[in-house]
């Protein structure tokens, strides 16, 4: 296997962590913070005096994922041949044969409010916290507290940028960067990384991931800049009327090879459906057609009555449209409006496949992906689809989520979220053809 070198930032941050006690890498996507600190922290681990370590991310699935497997070049790659996975008193842990002995790398979980209880008691001689601006405050403060007997004190941490102000900022890197600059010698070791330090990436496949972004929104300088965004500011400040509303026309002339419908069921806010065709190759997502209902005081719908007019549209799409194999993404939280949903599928007799709308990766994932779509101009909306049109010029993030690291949109009545949700159900199951 041939592997690409280390960037000089990369060698740099790996040959200060040595002498340093806090490692934080920070920076964009695919910059390589999790090679260099786990290349540091191997070669800590190697010679620490101390028995017992800790790996730990948000979730221990993500510790084991981000730093034993890291795509093959995590403490499994990196110990292969004299590491084993065991349960060391009763927890899931990483067993190594160093030169100096058997070292103890614990793995855990800590993104939830009382995961610190599961690391107390004990003294780590070295730390590892992926995606350490994620976890939970009190986990993050016991780690540090944990190591504090450490006969060499070592704790490394990569960061996904997050707003300014965002508590991991203030109280945990705010006072060791003072006290690094009032004293050089401090032990604090920073590093910044975006995509330019991964020398695996080729300029042409870095010119090809450059062009899924719009590089004057928040996604482009958080993923490819590294910088700490404030949420403020539109979504989709790539969507424009002029590019992407198109005619009814142009619709009908197009070749699709795959047809969905996303269904939000919004009780109290507005029910929405929207048709979704996807053309040859899967090169365009265009939003065709959709139903939009939003209740008012004295006009309200149950679970029966939204089946029946989403069930007659669906109809008529079919009719205009008779593709095989339509799938609809109905609302996952309301299993009543599924079930309504079917019985009227099976009464009218259309066989068509009703499934849970996609939502395990959240709504970041149909965020990025309806965003990436829009800046390669690969999405489109009908003109008569007005709701829609206007929730993608008006999508902005909610600023004060955001300062507390939440990435969501701002749900206010002052546009129909409800629209986006329902087309981005529609198309995040085909992300894999998409993208």
């Amino acid at each position: 296997m041939t592997y690409a070198p280390l960037s000089e930032n990369q060698a740099e941050y790996i040959k200060r962590s040595a002498r340093c006690w806090l490692n934080i890498a920070e920076g964009g996507k695919r910059a390589g913070k999790n090679v260099v600190n786990l290349l540091a922290w191997a070669a800590c681990l190697e010679r620490h005096p101390d028995r017992l370590h800790l790996a730990a991310g948000v979730t221990e699935a993500s510790a084991r994922l981000n730093i034993l497997d890291c795509n093959g070049f995590g403490l499994l790659r990196l110990f292969d041949g004299i590491c084993r996975e065991e349960r060391y008193q009763n927890r899931r842990a990483l067993l190594l044969n160093t030169t100096f002995g058997e070292r103890i790398v614990l793995i855990c979980g800590g993104g939830r409010d009382g995961d610190e209880r599961r690391i107390k008691g004990n003294s780590y001689g070295s730390t590892y916290i992926t995606e350490a601006n994620e976890c939970h405050p009190r986990f993050v403060r016991e780690v540090f507290d944990r190591t504090v007997s450490s006969s060499e004190r070592k704790i490394f941490l990569d960061l996904n940028p997050k707003a300014p102000e965002h508590w991991f900022y203030r109280e945990i890197m705010a006072r060791h960067e003072a006290l690094a600059k009032a004293d050089p010698s401090y032990g604090y070791n920073y590093g910044h990384f975006t995509m330019a330090d991964n020398n695996s990436l080729s300029d042409s496949r870095l010119r090809d991931l450059l062009l899924t972004y719009d590089r004057d929104d928040l996604w482009f300088k958080t993923d490819i800049l590294g910088q700490r965004a404030g949420g403020y500011g539109r979504i989709y400040p790539a969507f424009r009327r002029t590019v992407h509303a198109v005619p009814f026309e142009w619709i009908e002339s197009q070749r699709f090879v795959c047809l969905s419908v996303g269904i939000d069921v919004g009780g109290t806010d507005a029910t929405v459906a929207t048709l979704v065709g996807f053309t040859e190759n899967f090169g365009s997502a265009v939003l065709i057609d959709g139903y939009y209902h939003k209740q008012g005081k004295n006009e309200t719908h149950d679970s029966g009555r939204y089946a029946e007019e989403i069930v007659e549209r669906v109809r008529g799409w079919i009719e205009r449209f008779p593709l095989p194999g339509m799938t609809i993404f109905a609302e996952s939280a309301d299993k009543l409006f599924r079930i309504a949903l079917k019985r009227e599928l099976a009464r009218r007799g259309l066989a068509l496949k009703v499934v849970p709308a996609y939502k395990k990766d959240g709504i970041l994932d149909r965020v990025r992906l309806h965003s990436a779509l829009i800046n390669r101009n690969r999405l489109f909306v009908a003109r008569h689809l007005s709701e829609w049109l206007r929730a993608y010029e008006n999508a902005v993030w909610d600023e004060k989520r955001r300062q507390l690291g939440d990435w969501v949109r701002l749900d206010n009545g002052s546009y129909p979220v409800d629209c986006l949700d329902s087309a981005e159900y529609a198309t995040i199951a085909y992300k894999g053809r998409l993208l």
